[in-house]
């Protein structure tokens, strides 16, 4: 405790960070502020209570802004969205491929472009925004309504974007992390809240195990989100005038989830297909009716067996686009980095394909499982809001949003010659004798 206490001591004592944390809590004040504010011309009395399906996970990351129908109804998505859409373009089109090897100009120009196709994106969503909201909750329906709803959305998306940007550049953390984090985090003592209720007096010794298990899980998050694969990387003696360097052997990471979320969010948007595609003839086929009812309950075995094996399946996916063995081999020959034991080029570039091939395959596997809890987490007994943060998208962004912030703070104190946040072990901000490739 007494460690505890010292080292918020020496947070608060360092000017900069004090600032920075203090910016950052008034920035997300602002946000969590504007998510209660609803849309003109709707009344939010009528408003449905909560969402389903796909909403009720989007609105799950807007901490409620969708279901409030706010002026930050659609959040930092669209955005997100954008950024996706830009990431794939890098893939397949040399044009953005020749950017991202620009370095810091390039990603800026790359930064631009998201940023001007967050636009067009946020309008056509906020069309099916407008869908959504219950017609009788819109006081006066028409052509002026949609329009301005659309620029308000818009603008909402915007500010957002812009938030999410001072808080990156004032603050602490990643600004777009860190307000889908508290869009999340704040629905979290309402489920508490709620289970403690659901159970009451009788029913504490089995709360109590679901808060223990609740911990397991998120511990368990932590690992697979640190896990990494380090591969040994001998830097050659340098001579330079009088100086002669000696050979420096560091590491190379290889994330066991170099994915992170991202594959859950792309199977989650593909599991609503079977149930849609079987409506159309669930009145003329017994097949059909059954594929429709099962996948419209995320609790069924069958809905989560295709879940799995989908969400394996993406992670190789956005594995294979988002590391670049060959690229690495490139960074690594053109620093005077080479692997022991094998060659430099093409033969390094398929050692590091075959290890990524291997860690990944575990590292899906643990996604799977843990994306598919929260169905476990609910047929056990908790209540809808809690077994959300028994895992899926929720738990693993606000893991890795909380783990990327404590390292910022780690520097910060290291910087300043002060003890870590850890009396043992390491954050990724204190491991040494890593060679970063990009």
């Amino acid at each position: 405790m007494n460690k505890f206490i010292t080292t918020i001591k020496n947070i608060f004592a360092i000017e900069d960070l004090r600032m920075r944390i203090f910016n950052t809590l008034f920035f997300i004040a602002i946000y969590r502020l504007g998510s209660y504010v609803v849309l003109p011309g709707v009344d939010p009395t009528r408003l449905k209570q909560g969402a389903q399906g796909l909403f009720g996970i989007l609105d799950t990351l807007l901490g409620g802004a969708f279901s409030h129908a706010s002026i930050f109804a659609l959040g930092i998505m669209p955005y997100i969205s954008a950024s996706i859409v830009l990431q794939l373009l890098t893939i397949a089109v040399p044009y953005f491929q020749k950017l991202q090897k620009e370095g810091e100009s390039g990603r800026k120009k790359i930064n631009q472009y998201t940023r001007v196709l967050t636009i067009p994106i946020v309008m056509a969503q906020s069309v099916g925004f407008i869908a959504t909201i219950n017609a009788d909750a819109i006081i006066n329906p028409g052509t002026l309504f949609t329009i301005s709803t659309m620029v308000i959305i818009t603008a909402g998306t915007l500010f957002c974007m812009w938030l999410g940007e001072k808080i990156t550049d004032k603050g602490i953390g990643n600004g777009i992390s860190m307000i889908i984090m508290i869009g999340i985090v704040s629905r979290l003592p309402g489920a508490i809240i709620g289970e403690a209720a659901a159970k009451g007096m009788r029913g504490s010794l089995i709360f109590l195990i679901e808060m223990v298990v609740l911990f397991l899980v998120v511990m368990a998050v932590i690992v697979l989100t640190q896990a990494v694969r380090r591969i040994p990387v001998q830097y050659a003696k340098q001579v330079g005038g009088t100086t002669q360097l000696n050979a420096q052997r560091q590491f190379i990471p290889l994330k066991v989830n170099a994915a992170g979320v991202m594959p859950i969010i792309f199977a989650q948007s593909l599991m609503f297909v079977p149930a849609i595609v079987a409506s159309i003839w669930q009145n003329d086929s017994d097949t059909a009716s059954y594929i429709g009812v099962k996948f419209s309950d995320y609790t069924s075995w069958q809905y989560n067996l295709v879940f799995g094996i989908l969400i394996i399946v993406f992670t190789y996916f956005y594995t294979a686009i988002s590391v670049n063995p060959n690229q690495i081999a490139d960074d690594l020959k053109r620093s005077g980095g080479f692997v022991p034991g094998v060659k430099p080029g093409r033969d390094t570039s398929e050692h590091m394909d075959e290890v990524l091939t291997r860690i990944t395959l575990p590292g899906a596997v643990a996604l799977a499982l843990i994306a598919i809890f929260p169905a476990l987490a609910l047929l056990a007994g908790v209540t809808r809001p809690m077994s959300a943060f028994y895992g899926g998208t929720s738990l693993i962004i606000m893991v890795g949003v909380v783990l990327d912030t404590l390292n910022q703070v780690e520097s910060y104190l290291l910087m300043r010659h002060y003890d870590g946040m850890m009396k043992t072990g390491k954050l990724r901000g204190r491991t040494q004798n890593i060679a970063m490739a990009s």
